[in-house]
Protein backbone atom coordinates (compact mmCIF):
# COMPACT_ATOMS: atom_id res chain seq x y z
CA UNK A 1 0.00 0.00 0.00
CA UNK A 2 1.65 3.48 -1.29
CA UNK A 3 1.61 6.07 1.66
CA UNK A 4 -0.76 8.20 -0.54
CA UNK A 5 -3.07 5.33 -0.57
CA UNK A 6 -2.73 5.48 3.38
CA UNK A 7 -3.93 8.63 3.91
CA UNK A 8 -6.93 9.18 6.12
CA UNK A 9 -9.64 11.87 5.40
CA UNK A 10 -11.53 13.84 8.10
CA UNK A 11 -15.18 14.13 6.54
CA UNK A 12 -16.76 16.19 9.20
CA UNK A 13 -16.45 16.91 13.00
CA UNK A 14 -19.47 17.52 15.50
CA UNK A 15 -19.89 18.70 18.80
CA UNK A 16 -21.74 16.03 20.82
CA UNK A 17 -23.82 17.44 23.91
CA UNK A 18 -25.86 15.54 26.32
CA UNK A 19 -29.23 15.57 25.63
CA UNK A 20 -30.96 16.72 28.43
CA UNK A 21 -29.62 20.03 30.57
CA UNK A 22 -28.91 19.59 34.04
CA UNK A 23 -27.54 22.10 37.10
CA UNK A 24 -24.11 23.01 36.46
CA UNK A 25 -21.66 20.89 38.61
CA UNK A 26 -18.05 21.13 39.95
CA UNK A 27 -16.36 17.53 40.93
CA UNK A 28 -12.65 18.26 42.48
CA UNK A 29 -9.86 16.05 41.06
CA UNK A 30 -8.31 13.97 43.88
CA UNK A 31 -4.42 13.09 43.71
CA UNK A 32 -5.13 9.56 42.02
CA UNK A 33 -6.47 12.02 39.08
CA UNK A 34 -4.31 14.83 39.32
CA UNK A 35 -0.89 12.82 39.49
CA UNK A 36 -2.01 11.91 35.67
CA UNK A 37 -2.15 15.15 34.39
CA UNK A 38 1.19 15.20 32.29
CA UNK A 39 0.04 11.81 30.57
CA UNK A 40 -1.44 10.83 27.56
CA UNK A 41 -4.91 10.31 26.88
CA UNK A 42 -5.98 6.93 26.59
CA UNK A 43 -6.04 5.61 23.34
CA UNK A 44 -7.91 2.65 22.42
CA UNK A 45 -10.26 1.63 19.66
CA UNK A 46 -12.26 -1.40 18.11
CA UNK A 47 -11.86 -2.66 14.47
CA UNK A 48 -15.57 -3.71 13.21
CA UNK A 49 -16.95 -5.25 10.42
CA UNK A 50 -18.92 -3.57 8.14
CA UNK A 51 -22.41 -2.35 9.45
CA UNK A 52 -25.51 -2.45 7.39
CA UNK A 53 -25.76 -0.25 4.48
CA UNK A 54 -29.00 1.29 6.29
CA UNK A 55 -27.52 2.43 9.43
CA UNK A 56 -25.89 5.83 9.61
CA UNK A 57 -23.27 5.22 11.44
CA UNK A 58 -22.22 8.50 12.73
CA UNK A 59 -25.68 9.50 13.71
CA UNK A 60 -26.51 6.45 15.16
CA UNK A 61 -23.48 6.73 17.45
CA UNK A 62 -23.76 10.48 18.54
CA UNK A 63 -27.91 10.04 19.17
CA UNK A 64 -26.84 7.43 21.34
CA UNK A 65 -23.47 9.35 22.76
CA UNK A 66 -25.98 12.32 23.86
CA UNK A 67 -28.32 10.47 25.62
CA UNK A 68 -25.25 8.27 28.12
CA UNK A 69 -23.62 12.02 28.32
CA UNK A 70 -27.08 12.54 30.64
CA UNK A 71 -25.58 10.11 32.68
CA UNK A 72 -22.25 10.25 32.00
CA UNK A 73 -21.83 14.00 32.34
CA UNK A 74 -18.94 14.89 33.41
CA UNK A 75 -17.33 13.52 30.20
CA UNK A 76 -18.70 16.52 28.71
CA UNK A 77 -17.11 18.71 30.87
CA UNK A 78 -13.55 20.60 31.28
CA UNK A 79 -11.10 20.78 33.57
CA UNK A 80 -10.87 24.30 35.81
CA UNK A 81 -8.12 25.30 37.50
CA UNK A 82 -8.67 27.68 41.06
CA UNK A 83 -5.83 29.63 42.70
CA UNK A 84 -5.85 29.51 46.02
CA UNK A 85 -5.13 33.14 47.80
CA UNK A 86 -2.26 33.32 50.53
CA UNK A 87 -1.07 32.31 53.24
CA UNK A 88 -1.97 28.76 52.15
CA UNK A 89 -1.72 29.68 48.24
CA UNK A 90 -1.43 27.01 45.86
CA UNK A 91 -4.43 25.75 43.60
CA UNK A 92 -6.69 22.57 42.64
CA UNK A 93 -8.22 21.45 39.59
CA UNK A 94 -11.69 20.21 39.09
CA UNK A 95 -14.16 18.64 36.06
CA UNK A 96 -16.88 21.85 35.25
CA UNK A 97 -19.74 19.95 34.49
CA UNK A 98 -21.34 22.58 32.19
CA UNK A 99 -22.30 20.19 29.23
CA UNK A 100 -19.57 21.73 27.13
CA UNK A 101 -19.58 18.48 24.96
CA UNK A 102 -17.34 16.18 23.56
CA UNK A 103 -16.12 15.46 19.82
CA UNK A 104 -17.34 12.88 16.77
CA UNK A 105 -14.70 12.79 13.94
CA UNK A 106 -16.16 10.97 11.24
CA UNK A 107 -13.47 10.39 8.41
CA UNK A 108 -12.60 7.82 6.16
CA UNK A 109 -9.69 5.79 4.60
CA UNK A 110 -10.06 4.90 1.22
CA UNK A 111 -8.00 2.26 0.52
CA UNK A 112 -7.74 0.84 3.49
CA UNK A 113 -8.56 -2.97 4.52
CA UNK A 114 -9.05 -4.77 7.41
CA UNK A 115 -6.62 -7.09 6.58
CA UNK A 116 -3.91 -4.61 6.53
CA UNK A 117 -4.59 -3.34 10.19
CA UNK A 118 -4.29 -7.03 11.10
CA UNK A 119 -1.20 -8.15 9.00
CA UNK A 120 -0.48 -12.25 9.35
CA UNK A 121 2.73 -11.39 11.00
CA UNK A 122 0.89 -9.71 14.25
CA UNK A 123 3.19 -6.58 14.05
CA UNK A 124 0.52 -3.68 14.61
CA UNK A 125 1.14 -1.17 11.13
CA UNK A 126 1.96 2.31 12.12
CA UNK A 127 -0.70 3.38 10.00
CA UNK A 128 -3.44 2.68 12.87
CA UNK A 129 -1.97 5.88 14.83
CA UNK A 130 -3.29 8.20 12.18
CA UNK A 131 -6.99 6.45 13.21
CA UNK A 132 -6.67 8.37 16.88
CA UNK A 133 -7.24 12.24 16.99
CA UNK A 134 -5.35 14.38 19.68
CA UNK A 135 -2.24 12.44 18.84
CA UNK A 136 -0.13 14.68 21.10
CA UNK A 137 -2.60 15.61 23.99
CA UNK A 138 -2.47 15.25 27.25
CA UNK A 139 -4.50 15.04 30.33
CA UNK A 140 -3.54 18.86 31.44
CA UNK A 141 -5.00 19.59 27.66
CA UNK A 142 -8.16 19.35 29.26
CA UNK A 143 -8.72 22.61 30.56
CA UNK A 144 -9.65 23.27 26.54
CA UNK A 145 -9.84 19.83 24.88
CA UNK A 146 -13.07 17.74 25.25
CA UNK A 147 -12.28 15.28 26.99
CA UNK A 148 -13.46 12.78 24.99
CA UNK A 149 -13.29 12.38 21.19
CA UNK A 150 -13.96 9.35 18.94
CA UNK A 151 -12.96 9.12 15.17
CA UNK A 152 -15.32 7.18 13.48
CA UNK A 153 -12.76 5.81 10.36
CA UNK A 154 -14.49 4.05 7.16
CA UNK A 155 -12.42 1.58 5.67
CA UNK A 156 -13.08 -0.10 2.62
CA UNK A 157 -14.62 -3.21 4.39
CA UNK A 158 -15.44 -2.10 7.76
CA UNK A 159 -15.05 0.56 10.51
CA UNK A 160 -12.37 1.42 13.24
CA UNK A 161 -13.61 3.71 15.95
CA UNK A 162 -10.96 5.24 18.11
CA UNK A 163 -11.29 6.62 21.50
CA UNK A 164 -9.27 9.28 22.90
CA UNK A 165 -10.25 9.78 26.54
CA UNK A 166 -8.57 12.24 29.02
CA UNK A 167 -6.98 9.53 32.03
CA UNK A 168 -7.08 12.58 34.30
CA UNK A 169 -10.76 11.97 34.64
CA UNK A 170 -10.90 7.94 35.16
CA UNK A 171 -9.00 5.24 35.08
CA UNK A 172 -9.10 2.01 32.43
CA UNK A 173 -12.01 0.84 34.97
CA UNK A 174 -14.42 3.45 34.31
CA UNK A 175 -13.37 4.25 30.86
CA UNK A 176 -14.91 0.89 29.99
CA UNK A 177 -18.02 1.31 31.30
CA UNK A 178 -18.43 4.31 30.14
CA UNK A 179 -18.10 2.73 26.85
CA UNK A 180 -20.01 0.06 27.83
CA UNK A 181 -22.80 2.21 28.52
CA UNK A 182 -22.75 3.80 25.51
CA UNK A 183 -22.79 0.70 23.57
CA UNK A 184 -25.57 -1.20 25.14
CA UNK A 185 -27.62 2.13 24.49
CA UNK A 186 -26.61 2.25 20.91
CA UNK A 187 -28.17 -1.23 20.14
CA UNK A 188 -31.26 -0.53 22.47
CA UNK A 189 -33.29 -0.30 19.52
CA UNK A 190 -32.92 -3.70 18.75
CA UNK A 191 -32.15 -5.35 21.85
CA UNK A 192 -33.39 -4.91 25.04
CA UNK A 193 -32.63 -1.63 27.19
CA UNK A 194 -30.00 -0.41 29.20
CA UNK A 195 -29.50 -2.86 32.26
CA UNK A 196 -26.19 -0.99 33.00
CA UNK A 197 -25.27 -0.11 37.17
CA UNK A 198 -24.94 3.90 37.69
CA UNK A 199 -21.33 5.38 37.98
CA UNK A 200 -20.90 7.22 41.22
CA UNK A 201 -19.40 10.41 40.75
CA UNK A 202 -18.61 11.51 44.19
CA UNK A 203 -14.90 11.86 43.93
CA UNK A 204 -13.08 10.04 47.34
CA UNK A 205 -9.72 10.11 48.85
CA UNK A 206 -8.31 7.96 52.05
CA UNK A 207 -7.14 11.29 53.54
CA UNK A 208 -8.81 13.87 55.66
CA UNK A 209 -11.50 15.68 54.59
CA UNK A 210 -13.18 13.49 51.95
CA UNK A 211 -14.27 14.85 48.72
CA UNK A 212 -12.46 18.39 49.70
CA UNK A 213 -10.19 19.81 46.34
CA UNK A 214 -6.85 18.28 46.53
CA UNK A 215 -4.73 21.65 47.00
CA UNK A 216 -1.15 21.51 45.24
CA UNK A 217 1.81 23.89 46.70
CA UNK A 218 2.21 25.50 43.45
CA UNK A 219 1.11 29.04 41.89
CA UNK A 220 1.17 27.85 37.80
CA UNK A 221 0.49 24.04 37.31
CA UNK A 222 1.35 24.37 33.91
CA UNK A 223 5.02 24.47 34.50
CA UNK A 224 4.83 20.82 35.75
CA UNK A 225 3.37 19.58 32.41
CA UNK A 226 5.96 17.79 29.81
CA UNK A 227 5.48 16.77 26.57
CA UNK A 228 8.15 14.43 25.87
CA UNK A 229 8.32 12.19 22.29
CA UNK A 230 9.14 8.63 22.62
CA UNK A 231 12.01 7.13 20.45
CA UNK A 232 11.10 4.70 17.32
CA UNK A 233 9.01 1.59 18.51
CA UNK A 234 7.52 -1.33 17.28
CA UNK A 235 4.80 -3.14 18.37
CA UNK A 236 3.48 -6.61 18.67
CA UNK A 237 0.40 -8.50 19.24
CA UNK A 238 0.99 -12.11 21.16
CA UNK A 239 -1.97 -14.49 21.33
CA UNK A 240 -2.31 -16.61 24.62
CA UNK A 241 -5.02 -19.23 24.55
CA UNK A 242 -6.66 -20.37 27.45
CA UNK A 243 -4.99 -23.54 27.51
CA UNK A 244 -1.55 -22.32 26.52
CA UNK A 245 -2.06 -19.90 30.00
CA UNK A 246 -3.19 -22.83 32.09
CA UNK A 247 -0.04 -24.84 30.90
CA UNK A 248 2.20 -21.45 31.55
CA UNK A 249 0.93 -21.24 35.22
CA UNK A 250 1.70 -25.01 35.25
CA UNK A 251 5.10 -24.44 34.79
CA UNK A 252 5.85 -22.07 36.89
CA UNK A 253 4.25 -24.14 40.15
CA UNK A 254 6.07 -27.22 39.30
CA UNK A 255 9.18 -24.79 39.41
CA UNK A 256 7.83 -23.24 42.86
CA UNK A 257 6.86 -26.74 44.23
CA UNK A 258 10.77 -27.59 43.11
CA UNK A 259 12.41 -25.21 45.09
CA UNK A 260 10.32 -25.53 48.42
CA UNK A 261 8.16 -22.64 47.86
CA UNK A 262 4.47 -23.67 48.49
CA UNK A 263 3.17 -20.91 49.02
CA UNK A 264 4.19 -19.23 45.97
CA UNK A 265 2.59 -21.97 44.35
CA UNK A 266 -0.58 -22.01 46.14
CA UNK A 267 -0.98 -18.23 45.38
CA UNK A 268 -0.42 -18.79 41.66
CA UNK A 269 -2.24 -16.87 38.77
CA UNK A 270 -2.20 -16.67 35.34
CA UNK A 271 -1.73 -13.03 35.64
CA UNK A 272 1.68 -13.90 37.68
CA UNK A 273 2.63 -16.33 35.19
CA UNK A 274 2.31 -14.31 31.75
CA UNK A 275 3.46 -11.40 33.32
CA UNK A 276 6.51 -12.54 34.29
CA UNK A 277 7.42 -14.41 31.33
CA UNK A 278 7.29 -11.05 29.11
CA UNK A 279 9.17 -9.86 32.17
CA UNK A 280 11.97 -12.10 31.13
CA UNK A 281 11.55 -12.60 27.87
CA UNK A 282 12.45 -9.00 27.16
CA UNK A 283 15.09 -8.95 29.63
CA UNK A 284 16.56 -10.89 27.44
CA UNK A 285 15.86 -9.37 24.52
CA UNK A 286 17.43 -6.32 25.61
CA UNK A 287 20.71 -7.72 26.31
CA UNK A 288 21.09 -5.78 29.43
CA UNK A 289 24.58 -5.66 31.71
CA UNK A 290 24.30 -9.21 33.96
CA UNK A 291 24.78 -6.76 37.28
CA UNK A 292 21.55 -4.37 35.53
CA UNK A 293 18.51 -4.20 37.70
CA UNK A 294 15.32 -4.77 36.90
CA UNK A 295 11.90 -5.04 37.85
CA UNK A 296 8.40 -6.30 36.45
CA UNK A 297 5.37 -2.91 37.18
CA UNK A 298 2.07 -3.37 36.72
CA UNK A 299 -0.84 -1.15 37.02
CA UNK A 300 -3.62 -2.58 39.90
CA UNK A 301 -6.88 -1.28 40.54
CA UNK A 302 -7.74 -0.41 44.25
CA UNK A 303 -11.27 -0.41 44.49
CA UNK A 304 -11.35 -4.04 45.94
CA UNK A 305 -7.68 -3.66 48.14
CA UNK A 306 -9.58 -0.55 49.89
CA UNK A 307 -11.37 -1.36 53.45
CA UNK A 308 -13.86 -0.73 53.11
CA UNK A 309 -14.13 -1.22 49.68
CA UNK A 310 -14.56 1.40 46.93
CA UNK A 311 -17.72 0.73 45.23
CA UNK A 312 -17.05 -1.06 41.40
CA UNK A 313 -19.18 1.52 39.83
CA UNK A 314 -16.94 4.61 41.22
CA UNK A 315 -16.21 6.87 38.22
CA UNK A 316 -12.50 8.18 38.86
CA UNK A 317 -8.38 7.12 39.03
CA UNK A 318 -8.18 4.34 41.83
CA UNK A 319 -4.80 2.85 40.51
CA UNK A 320 -1.26 2.78 41.56
CA UNK A 321 1.45 1.03 40.06
CA UNK A 322 3.07 -1.86 41.82
CA UNK A 323 6.51 -3.09 41.71
CA UNK A 324 8.34 -6.59 42.51
CA UNK A 325 11.70 -5.93 44.41
CA UNK A 326 14.67 -5.35 42.39
CA UNK A 327 16.98 -8.18 40.58
CA UNK A 328 19.99 -8.59 38.60
CA UNK A 329 18.74 -9.10 35.00
CA UNK A 330 21.59 -12.34 35.08
CA UNK A 331 19.98 -13.50 38.14
CA UNK A 332 16.17 -13.02 36.75
CA UNK A 333 17.26 -15.36 33.77
CA UNK A 334 18.93 -18.07 36.07
CA UNK A 335 16.32 -18.33 38.50
CA UNK A 336 13.68 -19.66 35.67
CA UNK A 337 9.95 -18.64 35.22
CA UNK A 338 8.51 -19.57 38.81
CA UNK A 339 10.49 -17.28 40.62
CA UNK A 340 9.77 -14.51 38.58
CA UNK A 341 6.03 -15.40 38.70
CA UNK A 342 6.13 -15.35 42.44
CA UNK A 343 7.98 -12.70 42.76
CA UNK A 344 4.86 -10.56 41.07
CA UNK A 345 2.54 -12.39 43.18
CA UNK A 346 4.82 -10.87 46.04
CA UNK A 347 3.94 -7.54 44.74
CA UNK A 348 0.50 -7.92 44.65
CA UNK A 349 0.25 -9.67 47.56
CA UNK A 350 1.80 -6.63 49.17
CA UNK A 351 -0.82 -3.78 47.40
CA UNK A 352 -2.79 -3.78 50.70
CA UNK A 353 -5.71 -0.95 52.27
CA UNK A 354 -2.42 0.24 54.61
CA UNK A 355 0.11 0.39 51.16
CA UNK A 356 -2.31 2.41 49.33
CA UNK A 357 -3.19 4.87 52.06
CA UNK A 358 0.31 5.25 52.78
CA UNK A 359 0.75 5.87 49.47
CA UNK A 360 -1.73 8.46 49.37
CA UNK A 361 -0.32 9.96 51.99
CA UNK A 362 3.43 10.17 50.58
CA UNK A 363 2.31 11.90 48.07
CA UNK A 364 0.30 14.92 49.49
CA UNK A 365 3.50 15.40 51.55
CA UNK A 366 5.34 15.68 48.43
CA UNK A 367 2.92 15.57 45.28
CA UNK A 368 3.96 14.33 41.87
CA UNK A 369 2.90 14.55 38.31
CA UNK A 370 4.00 11.91 36.56
CA UNK A 371 5.42 11.70 33.03
CA UNK A 372 7.47 9.26 30.89
CA UNK A 373 10.16 10.22 32.86
CA UNK A 374 9.22 7.94 36.08
CA UNK A 375 9.69 4.84 33.58
CA UNK A 376 12.53 2.75 33.80
CA UNK A 377 13.90 1.71 30.62
CA UNK A 378 15.50 -1.68 31.89
CA UNK A 379 12.39 -2.24 33.61
CA UNK A 380 8.90 -3.98 32.17
CA UNK A 381 5.95 -2.31 32.77
CA UNK A 382 2.38 -4.30 32.45
CA UNK A 383 -0.89 -1.73 31.75
CA UNK A 384 -4.83 -2.11 30.60
CA UNK A 385 -6.06 -5.41 31.52
CA UNK A 386 -8.01 -8.33 30.40
CA UNK A 387 -11.06 -7.99 32.61
CA UNK A 388 -12.44 -4.70 30.89
CA UNK A 389 -14.96 -5.46 28.87
CA UNK A 390 -13.75 -4.64 25.15
CA UNK A 391 -15.54 -6.75 22.83
CA UNK A 392 -18.79 -6.17 25.18
CA UNK A 393 -18.88 -2.98 23.19
CA UNK A 394 -21.58 -3.96 20.44
CA UNK A 395 -22.80 -0.88 19.11
CA UNK A 396 -25.70 -2.49 17.17
CA UNK A 397 -23.89 -4.42 14.31
CA UNK A 398 -21.51 -7.11 16.11
CA UNK A 399 -19.07 -7.91 17.84
CA UNK A 400 -15.40 -6.12 17.14
CA UNK A 401 -12.97 -8.24 14.78
CA UNK A 402 -10.07 -6.77 17.27
CA UNK A 403 -8.82 -4.43 19.63
CA UNK A 404 -6.02 -2.07 19.35
CA UNK A 405 -4.59 1.35 20.68
CA UNK A 406 -2.64 4.29 19.15
CA UNK A 407 0.80 5.78 20.22
CA UNK A 408 -0.13 7.54 23.47
CA UNK A 409 1.36 5.87 26.86
CA UNK A 410 3.83 4.40 25.05
CA UNK A 411 7.48 3.10 25.56
CA UNK A 412 10.12 0.26 25.30
CA UNK A 413 8.97 -2.35 27.27
CA UNK A 414 5.53 -1.54 27.89
CA UNK A 415 3.00 -4.19 27.47
CA UNK A 416 -0.69 -3.97 27.83
CA UNK A 417 -2.82 -7.07 28.54
CA UNK A 418 -6.50 -7.29 26.53
CA UNK A 419 -9.00 -10.25 26.62
CA UNK A 420 -8.80 -12.64 24.08
CA UNK A 421 -11.25 -11.90 21.27
CA UNK A 422 -12.73 -15.90 22.24
CA UNK A 423 -12.95 -15.57 25.62
CA UNK A 424 -12.60 -18.15 27.77
CA UNK A 425 -9.80 -16.80 29.80
CA UNK A 426 -7.57 -16.26 26.90
CA UNK A 427 -5.59 -12.66 26.52
CA UNK A 428 -3.76 -11.25 24.02
CA UNK A 429 -0.72 -8.76 25.03
CA UNK A 430 0.51 -5.44 22.78
CA UNK A 431 4.48 -5.21 23.34
CA UNK A 432 5.89 -2.40 23.14
CA UNK A 433 9.83 -2.21 22.29
CA UNK A 434 12.68 -0.64 20.16
CA UNK A 435 12.81 -1.67 16.66
CA UNK A 436 16.37 -3.59 17.73
CA UNK A 437 14.78 -5.25 20.96
CA UNK A 438 11.83 -6.01 18.89
CA UNK A 439 14.14 -8.49 16.46
CA UNK A 440 16.13 -10.02 19.54
CA UNK A 441 12.17 -11.15 20.70
CA UNK A 442 11.49 -12.49 17.56
CA UNK A 443 13.71 -14.84 18.16
CA UNK A 444 12.59 -15.58 21.62
CA UNK A 445 12.24 -19.12 21.95
CA UNK A 446 10.77 -19.31 25.53
CA UNK A 447 7.91 -16.62 24.47
CA UNK A 448 6.98 -18.54 21.26
CA UNK A 449 6.88 -21.87 22.99
CA UNK A 450 3.99 -20.33 24.79
CA UNK A 451 2.25 -17.96 21.89
CA UNK A 452 -0.95 -19.28 20.61
CA UNK A 453 -1.48 -19.28 17.00
CA UNK A 454 -4.60 -16.98 16.36
CA UNK A 455 -6.39 -19.39 13.99
CA UNK A 456 -9.54 -17.11 14.68
CA UNK A 457 -7.81 -14.41 12.16
CA UNK A 458 -8.20 -16.09 8.86
CA UNK A 459 -11.49 -17.04 9.64
CA UNK A 460 -12.62 -13.48 10.28
CA UNK A 461 -10.74 -12.20 7.39
CA UNK A 462 -12.47 -14.79 5.13
CA UNK A 463 -16.36 -13.67 6.39
CA UNK A 464 -15.66 -10.48 6.32
CA UNK A 465 -14.90 -10.37 2.48
CA UNK A 466 -17.86 -8.44 0.57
Amino acid sequence: MSSAAAVVRVVSRRTVKPAAPRPRESIPLTSWDLSMLSADYIQKGLLFPPPPPCLLVVDHLAAALSTTLNTYYPVAGRFVTHNHPEPEGGCSVSIDCDGQGVQIVHAVADAVTVADLLPPDAHVPPLLHSFFPLGDAVNYDGHHLPLFVVQVTHLVDGVFLAFVYNHALSDGTAFWDFLNAWAEIARASCLAAPTSPPPLFNRWSPSPGDGAPVVLPYADLSELIERLQPPLLCERMLHFSSESLVALKERARQELLAAGDTAGAAALTRFQALSSLLWRCITRARRLPAEQQTMCRAAINNRGRLQPALPREYFGNSIYAISTEKVQASELVERGHGWAAAAVGRAVAAHTDADIRARVAAWEVKPIIYTARYFDPSGVMMGSSPRFDMYGCDFGWGKALAARSGKANKMDGKASLYPGREGGGSIDAEVVLTPHHMAALDDDLELWAAVTPDHTLPLLLNNNKP
